[in-house]
């Protein structure tokens, strides 16, 4: 549960700086910006199907690295320039009913004509436009850096974010990897229209709540859930693996900060209240005067200082005495919920990984990943835990992408 713009015990006023400086805007796509609409019928959709392909933006080598090094992010690694789209695809919801979703993709502005594909899903965002295929900001950092090194990149909105109808399922790990599957088979479709073609090989990568995605779609692609991809790398980066057995009591022992624990309680009860119903009126789960407002916070429209300024100072203020224990030993729907997004690391992939994280995160704290590992270990995988020092959640993935795209680049070469 991570929440990627990064508020902290600072000033809403000193967020509201950060995000405003994350926004400023690459230049955008010269010529035509209408997008490429594929023909279907109803009787026909399945399940990926590409229905728009909608120019975003085009970089040159240049341009990419003055947008990355004024994010202070090491651009050494850039290659090329990179050509941006909006991708507009079918997909399934959380009850596995006809949805659509939208999603960026990037390809290198390169001579390479058959590509290998790089998987990246995005942290915590509570207001849609914050999504990659929308915003011209952080969402947008590792898609560049993985394009630039002359990958292919898919990274989907989720449900719920960018273009995409409805709310977004926060935390839902299965509907996050259904709509991450579908939009690498979207991706193929999209390369196609540009003349390129995608090898199928699958390097899969993602920061804070979207690590804990890249584990599960990593075990969905050596499952086989499509004959077209096969999985070569993981390199999730603070993800909240294990939200069970740390995450959450993190929240309560003072490893995760105050607000930060606010926002991600807020959110997730709400979010997983629309989905398996925790609670029947929100009274029962939050106090007031917070309770009669935190659900309308939630609807994909409102800014996080926003949400942090109409929220109290703690989660022991927040929540009712009541659940405020239930919270620290869960039971009933709670506890399934936990424990149904907890899985993500309990399998054993065929293929390399490596968990990055960071000491001094104090919203996803190191233990997560160091519980993965211990499940990939009982599964006889060795992963290692590549602590990037005494960073922040953002910190650590300011200093793990550029390490990533290296390491996908060296695999790629010693195939």
């Amino acid at each position: 549960m991570t929440y990627t713009t990064r508020i902290r015990r600072g000033t809403v006023a000193a967020c509201t700086a950060l995000v405003l400086a994350l926004g400023a805007a690459a230049p955008a796509l010269a010529g035509d910006t209408q997008p490429h609409v594929a023909t279907y019928t109803q009787q026909h959709t399945q399940r990926g199907e590409l229905i728009a392909s909608t120019p975003l933006s085009k970089l040159t080598s240049a341009e990419l690295t003055k947008f990355l090094e004024g994010r202070d992010m090491d651009a050494s690694t850039v290659r090329h320039g990179v050509r941006a789209y909006r991708l507009t695809y079918r997909t399934v919801d959380p009850q596995g009913q006809p949805t659509t979703a939208t999603g960026l993709f990037v390809l290198p502005d390169s001579k390479r004509q058959r590509l290998d594909l790089v998987s990246d899903t995005h942290g915590t965002m509570v207001h849609r436009d914050y999504a990659p295929s929308v915003g011209e900001d952080f969402g947008r950092v590792a898609p560049y850096l993985h394009a630039s090194a002359g990958r292919a990149v898919a990274a989907p909105d989720y449900l719920g974010l960018g273009k995409g109808p409805g709310k977004h399922p926060y935390m839902d790990t299965k509907s996050a990897v259904t709509a991450s599957v579908d939009m690498l088979r979207a991706a193929r479709s999209a390369a196609r229209q540009q003349g390129r073609t995608l090898t199928g090989d699958v390097y899969a990568t993602g920061f804070s709540q979207g690590g804990q995605v890249a584990m599960a779609l990593g075990k969905e692609l050596e499952r086989g859930v499509d004959r077209h991809f096969r999985l070569r790398a993981l390199a999730p980066v603070g993800g909240p693996y294990d939200l069970e057995g740390e995450e959450v009591p993190a929240v309560f022992d003072g490893r995760v900060n105050d607000i930060s624990a606010i926002f991600y309680v807020s959110y997730f009860l709400v979010a997983q209240n629309r989905l398996h119903g925790i609670y029947q009126d929100p009274s029962e789960v939050f106090r007031a005067p917070y309770a009669d407002r935190v659900e309308a916070l939630f609807d994909g429209e409102h800014q996080e200082e926003d949400i942090v300024k109409q929220l109290p100072g703690t989660v022991k203020e927040l929540l009712t005495p009541e659940f405020y224990e239930r919270m620290q030993h869960p039971t009933g729907v709670l506890l399934d919920v936990l424990r149904s997004n907890s899985d993500s690391c309990g399998w054993g992939p065929k293929a390399p990984v490596r968990l990055y994280a960071g000491a001094a995160d104090t919203d996803v704290p190191i233990a997560n990943a160091r519980s993965c590992a211990a499940d990939l270990a009982d599964h006889g995988v060795r992963a290692p835990v590549l602590d990037q020092g005494p960073v922040d959640h953002f910190g650590s993935f300011k200093a793990a992408s550029p390490k990533i795209v290296r390491w996908f680049s060296e695999l790629q070469q010693g195939r």
